[in-house]
């Protein structure tokens, strides 16, 4: 009884611990998501900056901008997936979105960052082209954000590819994922109005070359906050894991210490048995004598 006794009370101190570890996890999480958010006023005034000056370039061109990505390559899908654990299904809910991008009979290409979701897409069978770790801090995010252009244009350039799609999940305060599909190329001009100046700005390169730098410059943007909006939805489905997570260490805590108390009640009993009997056989053996 007692080497059992010991064994549940061994048990309460690796559960004890791992409540620790999970509780810190959880606030670890917590803060990166909170601080990723933190960081999405600034990256939206540096796309809303850029989206200005594209509408002052379009105002100067006596016909549309040339189509960023005009061409009839295939279709590439950047991926934003997990790069450590501990996210439920995080990965595969993206993965399953960005399968669904693909239209029936057209090549998709995909360019996946996490890799976590590298294993995921590995296991399905999905074929990845180009990858690379997803952010651990939300200030490396502008570094990864170049390298997806880096890789975009680099296929734009040789016209194996046409068209682009992002696909990305957003932080949420549901238990679902807002998983958002946003086309990069060819880049939509449209949503830009032109700008009415009184006078023109002064510029040193042809407007539609400017129209074009500008289409790219915007095209990091977008990339930049998707990045940081996959990161903060990471975390925060990490938090809800750990949440989960604290819950159920903390049922089995209480299971255990009620167990660790009926084994040491039934220690006591047994003692106390196994005293008031050897107490009445020697009272017995002294009646005798």
């Amino acid at each position: 009884m007692t080497e059992r006794l010991s064994d549940v009370e061994a048990r309460i101190g690796s559960v004890r611990q791992l409540s620790a570890v999970v509780t810190a996890m959880r606030g670890i999480a917590a803060a990166r998501s909170r601080e990723a958010r933190n960081h999405l006023a600034g990256i939206r005034a540096y796309a809303d900056a850029i989206a200005g000056a594209i509408r002052q370039a379009l105002a100067l061109l006596p016909e549309g901008p040339t189509i960023v990505g005009a061409g009839r390559g295939d279709h590439a899908i950047v991926v934003l997936c997990a790069e450590q654990g501990f996210v439920g299904t995080f990965n595969e809910k993206i993965l399953d979105a960005a399968a669904a991008v693909v239209s029936p009979g057209r090549a998709g290409r995909f360019l996946l960052a996490g890799d976590r979701g590298a294993m995921i897409a590995a296991e399905r069978g999905l074929t990845v082209e180009w990858s690379a770790p997803m952010i651990t801090h939300v200030d490396q995010a502008a570094d990864l954000a170049g390298r997806i252009i880096d890789a975009l244009y680099e296929r734009l350039g040789d016209r194996s590819i046409s068209e682009v799609t992002l696909v990305y999940a957003a932080p949420e305060t549901a238990a679902d994922l807002d998983i958002t599909r946003k086309r990069l190329v060819p880049f939509d001009y449209q949503r830009f109005p032109l700008m009415r100046m009184s006078e023109p700005p002064l510029i040193s390169q042809p407007a539609g070359q400017l129209a074009e730098k500008l289409a790219e410059e915007y095209i990091f943007a977008e990339i930049l906050e998707a990045v940081t909006l996959s990161f903060a939805a990471e975390n925060e489905a990490r938090t809800r894991a750990m949440i989960a997570a604290r819950t159920n260490v903390a049922k089995t805590l209480d299971n255990l210490t009620a167990l660790s108390r009926q084994l040491r009640q039934e220690e006591i009993t047994n003692e106390i048995v196994e005293l008031a009997g050897g107490t009445k056989e020697a009272q017995s053996n002294s009646d005798r004598n």
